[in-house]
């Protein structure tokens, strides 16, 4: 019987250590849970922002787009249904009120397929126009490009008040061709409507991109109508709508170039007339890059990443096909921007929790003296009760009414034991008290694996030597026998004659319980061969033991009466075990094992393969193998280079036999006994194959 104090725990340090175990683990999960639910209603939240914003984005940059591409749509129409608007200064006020429609449109104008231009712009005062500021005061400017036969084109400027009042003109010779121009190419090729790349406008030197329409006559291209929107309109746009004060977020090209950022920040540069956009992983702050690389490449939903002890969640969007361009909108939110409140409440939470458990802590302390005190003195007293010596100590008294019947169930407990140790033996009294397991009868199946031992020619050898040296013998091998069984961790079932049943796996489960058997066996054939040299040397014969190896399911458990016991296993696999030690006569061997053995065990065994053997009451075959040695064991237990070489020959002849042919088979055992004439196998299946050729009767195991 172990008792409470044998495991060196006390009551009051142990009802404290429950409650910090039960409570403390509660408490930080409450804590985690609080954390993680939080964490998901603001990841769910920045997610659904996030979503929210990119489709409010995308349709807003589609409505920034949609009346200037009306508007540009109904300017082409116009040059198609009359084909000269565009050449005399009858379109100017229709140019004017595409410009005036969005502060967004800087300029809209019209280039001919003569090379000649109109154009209605806004004017920047501060920006030299042809060599020289503008007069003070302009607002736009009517603008418009001659191409005389045999001269050089002429760029004339009226300036222009807010009120469109003239203030001054301008005009000198160009080399300005609209036909050259990207936006123009650009409608020319697409046959439609179109918006350019991004591009710089030569004569405002502003960079920013063109919506544009052609316009044709009989078929003929006449002309192109346009209007120039800026980069600076889209950022401005991005930087006024954020989903939260660290939002960033970006327009990007199907490159993944930033045409737009809600930083405002300058992201392209002109060189030479061409402009050149800063990609998206070039940018000075290296979080959009770590995003951008972090993208899934098959879908468009929203992601998280983690970068500089951060979290962060982004989205990339495609702008609809529709839109003409493979624009995309990139937005990174941190989550830290909507889990801050949380995480306040979070350390609240938690400071309070820490100061509530540690109150507790010291009233469960006090509390617990109450019951601890008492119990520890019955705990003495069940000690006195085992040790069956000295008097019954006095009862013990407490208000707490469990702790009294348990005193009271103490003293019940103290008399019977000692009344019974009056009729019993002490010893048997105190075998009862300690024991930890009740024996009864029953049993359960269980895979492990049986071995069975006996002694080559005992019967002879009994009738020769006499019956005190033949005991010592027999107890010499047993006691090999035992120390091996032991050494491996297994089970010695009983002592048969000469013959010894074990097995591995039970009571204690062993996962690898075939190999430990198996080096058992090995450890028996070299003990054996110690103790027969020893025999030999006194002038005595040697003793060769036969092992029968099996593995299989079978009942295990305490089987025969209540009045007596054996801890055993039963079943078909312990006949076959025994079997199988049997057949180690029909082929001359020590250690057969079966397939089962093998399969369960085989990359640490030496092993050759015997013969296909069948077994009374069953149709199917079962291959048998020879135990020659193991690796890992230790050297006196690994095959040498002949016996590896015999395992060899006897597989090549085994794959012959098992495959009926049984001439190669009789040729290559023939050869094993050519160059292992002792080899019992072979000359037994050499012997086998000779007399039935077509091996139409096999070999049945029997006991």
């Amino acid at each position: 019987m172990k008792l409470l104090h044998d495991t060196n725990l006390r009551l009051r340090p142990s009802i404290l250590m429950l409650f910090v175990i039960l409570t403390v683990p509660v408490f930080f999960a409450i804590v985690a849970v609080n954390y993680v639910s939080n964490e998901k209603i603001a990841r769910a939240n920045a997610e659904e922002l996030v979503q929210r914003f990119s489709v409010e984005a995308i349709e807003n940059v589609q409505h920034v787009f949609d009346p200037i591409k009306s508007l540009v749509r109904s300017a082409a129409a116009i040059g198609t249904e009359q084909p000269d608007f565009y050449v005399g200064k009858g379109s100017v006020n229709y140019l004017f009120s595409v410009v005036q429609h969005s502060d967004r449109i800087i300029s809209a104008y019209v280039g001919l397929s003569d090379g000649s231009f109109r154009q209605a712009r806004q004017i920047d005062p501060a920006v030299e126009i042809q060599g020289k500021l503008p007069p003070t005061g302009t607002r736009y400017a009517d603008r418009w490009i001659d191409r005389p036969l045999g001269a050089a084109p002429i760029d004339h400027y009226v300036f222009l008040d807010a009120e469109r009042r003239e203030l001054g003109t301008s005009a000198q010779t160009t080399s300005y061709d609209p036909r050259s121009r990207l936006w123009y190419r650009t409608a020319q090729e697409t046959r439609g409507l179109s918006v350019s790349d991004v591009d710089v406008f030569a004569t405002l030197g502003l960079v920013g991109f063109t919506v544009g329409a052609p316009f044709y006559t009989d078929g003929k291209l006449t002309g192109v109508a346009a209007a120039d929107i800026t980069l600076d309109g889209l950022s401005d746009y991005l930087s006024e709508r954020k989903i939260s004060p660290g939002t960033l977020s970006y327009i990007l090209d199907h490159q993944g170039r930033v045409i737009a950022n809600s930083d405002r920040a300058k992201t392209y540069a002109s060189q030479g007339g061409k402009v050149e956009l800063q990609h998206i992983t070039s940018l000075g702050n290296d979080v959009p890059a770590v995003a951008f690389s972090f993208r899934p490449r098959d879908s468009e939903r929203s992601f998280s990443f983690k970068h500089g002890g951060r979290d962060y969640l982004a989205s990339l969007t495609t702008l609809p096909a529709a839109f003409g361009k493979k624009w995309q909108l990139f937005v990174i939110t941190p989550l830290d921007d909507f889990t801050s409140a949380f995480d306040d409440h979070n350390k609240k939470l938690f400071f309070f929790g820490l100061v509530a458990i540690a109150l507790q802590i010291l009233i469960i302390y006090f509390l617990s003296s109450v019951i601890s005190s008492p119990l520890e003195r019955l705990a003495l007293k069940v000690t006195k009760i085992q040790d069956l010596e000295g008097q019954n100590l006095p009862a013990l008294h407490s208000p707490i009414r469990e702790v009294a019947l348990l005193s009271r169930a103490i003293d019940t407990l103290d008399t019977a034991v000692k009344s019974f140790a009056a009729f019993v033996p002490v010893g048997l009294v105190r075998q009862l008290l300690e024991s930890d397991q009740k024996l009864e009868l029953g049993g359960h199946s269980r895979f492990l694996t049986i071995f069975f031992s006996d002694l080559e020619a005992f019967s002879s050898l009994s009738e020769e030597v006499p019956s005190q040296e033949l005991l010592l013998r027999v107890s010499a091998y047993l006691e090999v026998v035992t120390r091996a069984v032991n050494e491996e961790h297994g089970t010695i079932d009983k002592f048969i004659g000469d013959g010894v049943m074990a097995f591995w796996g039970a009571p204690a489960l062993l996962d690898d319980h075939a190999q430990k058997s198996c080096f058992a066996a090995l450890r028996i054939r070299e003990g054996m061969k110690e103790l027969n040299a020893r025999w030999e040397a006194a002038g005595t014969k040697p003793l060769n033991v036969r092992i029968g190896i099996h593995s299989d399911a079978v009942l295990v458990g305490n089987i025969g009466s209540k009045e007596r016991m054996s801890y055993t296993v039963m079943g078909d696999g312990v006949n076959i075990a025994a079997r199988l030690e049997g057949i180690n006569k029909e082929y001359g061997t020590r250690i057969c094992i079966s397939h089962a053995v093998f399969k369960e065990a085989g990359e640490r065994l030496c092993v050759r393969p015997i013969d296909d053997v069948t077994v009374k009451g069953r149709r199917s075959r079962i291959p048998v193998y020879e135990l020659m040695g193991a690796y890992g064991l230790g050297p006196q237990f690994e095959a040498d280079e002949a016996t590896v070489r015999l395992c060899r020959l006897t597989r090549n002849a085994y794959e012959a036999l098992i495959a009926d042919d049984h001439e190669q088979a009789l040729s290559r055992y023939q050869a094993v006994l050519a160059e292992y004439p002792d080899d019992p196998v072979a000359r037994e299946m050499v012997r086998r194959l000779t007399v039935d050729p077509a091996r139409r009767t096999p070999l049945q195991m029997s006991r």
